[in-house]
């Protein structure tokens, strides 16, 4: 199935389809934001989701990205 089926003409939702809580911050490891956000993303203005957008960038370092595998064990 293709995603073009659900581009429409409005802001679209960072999600890249890595949907993973982060348990101190609550926010999700892929995108960002957080739960309040993602579901109510839907009944979100433009200009409400272009806020969102805008703060994504300073939530970077609120994640410890997780290493597993061999990185892990390099710590």
């Amino acid at each position: 199935m293709s995603d073009d089926v659900w581009k429409r003409d409005e802001v679209q939702s960072p999600c890249i389809k890595v949907c993973v809580i982060h348990p101190q911050s609550r926010l999700c490891t892929g995108c960002l934001r957080s739960i309040n956000e993602i579901s109510g993303w839907s009944m979100m203005s433009d200009d409400e989701r272009r806020e969102v957008l805008a703060e994504l960038p300073s939530r970077q370092g609120l994640i410890a990205r997780r290493r597993g595998g061999r990185a892990r064990t390099r710590e």
